[in-house]
C-alpha cells in the first residue's frame, strides 16, 4: 500500500491549516506527524485518511501498484481518534460483530479472541456507554490494531490511558504486521519512540 499526496492543503474559511504537503507513504514503515497543538496534525490524518475533502492538491492510493478508486479507500484503513465516536448503544459483543461486517479481523480473531486481547472479556455483555473512557479508548485502538487492513491510523493513541493501558498499547502497536503502513499523529514522544520517520507538521504550515 502506497499514500501520495501532491501539493495537499486544507483551509477554512481563510486560514489554511495545512499547505503544499507533497508525500508519499509507503507500507512496512511507520510515519509520526508532531507539532504544537492546533498545528494541524488531526486535519492532515484525516486528509491522509480520505475523510476530509482537500482544499488542493491530490492525494491517491495505491495497492500492488493499482490505483485504488477513493470510494473503496475506507475499507483500506482503520482509525483509532479520541473525536472517533463509538456506538455506545451497542454491547462490545455487538460493535465487535458489527465490525466485523464491513472490516474483517486479523485471521483467527474471532470477536471473543479480540475482546480478550483488549482486556474486556469480563465486559463483553455491557453496552458501550457504561464503559469508562480508558475503556472506550482500548476498544478504538483494538478495532485499529485487529482489523485485516494495510493503513493503521492513530491519532493521540495514548489518551484517556492510565499507564497499564499505555504499556497496552505499545505491546500492541509493536505487534502490527511488517507489511502495514501505520500513520501516528502525537505530541507524546513515549507514544512514538519506535519509529523511524517523524515528520513536523509546521512545515507545511505556510
Amino acid at each position: 500500500m502506497q499514500i501520495n499526496a501532491a501539493q495537499l492543503g486544507k483551509k477554512y474559511r481563510r486560514e489554511w491549516i495545512v499547505r503544499r504537503v507533497d508525500l508519499t507513504l509507503s507500507a512496512g514503515t511507520s510515519y509520526t506527524f508532531v507539532g504544537p497543538n492546533g498545528s494541524g496534525k488531526s486535519t492532515l490524518l484525516q486528509l491522509l485518511a480520505g475523510n476530509l475533502p482537500a482544499t488542493e492538491g491530490t492525494i491517491s492510493f495505491s495497492l500492488n501498484g493499482r490505483t485504488l478508486d477513493p470510494d473503496t479507500w475506507f475499507r483500506q484503513i482503520s482509525v483509532a481518534t479520541p473525536y472517533l465516536e463509538l456506538i455506545e448503544e451497542l454491547t462490545l459483543d455487538e460493535l465487535l460483530v458489527f465490525h466485523q461486517t464491513f472490516k474483517p479481523f486479523k485471521a483467527g480473531l474471532t470477536p471473543a479472541a479480540v475482546a480478550d486481547r483488549l482486556w474486556l472479556t469480563g465486559a463483553r455483555h455491557k453496552e458501550i456507554k457504561y464503559f469508562s473512557s480508558g475503556m472506550k479508548q482500548r476498544v478504538k485502538l483494538g478495532l485499529a490494531f485487529f482489523s485485516d487492513v494495510p493503513v493503521v491510523i492513530l491519532d493521540e493513541p495514548t489518551a484517556n490511558l492510565d499507564r497499564q493501558g499505555a504499556d497496552w498499547y505499545h505491546e500492541q502497536v509493536r505487534q502490527l504486521s511488517p507489511n502495514q503502513l501505520l500513520l501516528i499523529g502525537s505530541n507524546q514522544p513515549d507514544e512514538y519512540d519506535f519509529c523511524p520517520n517523524v515528520l513536523d507538521v509546521t512545515q507545511w504550515k505556510r
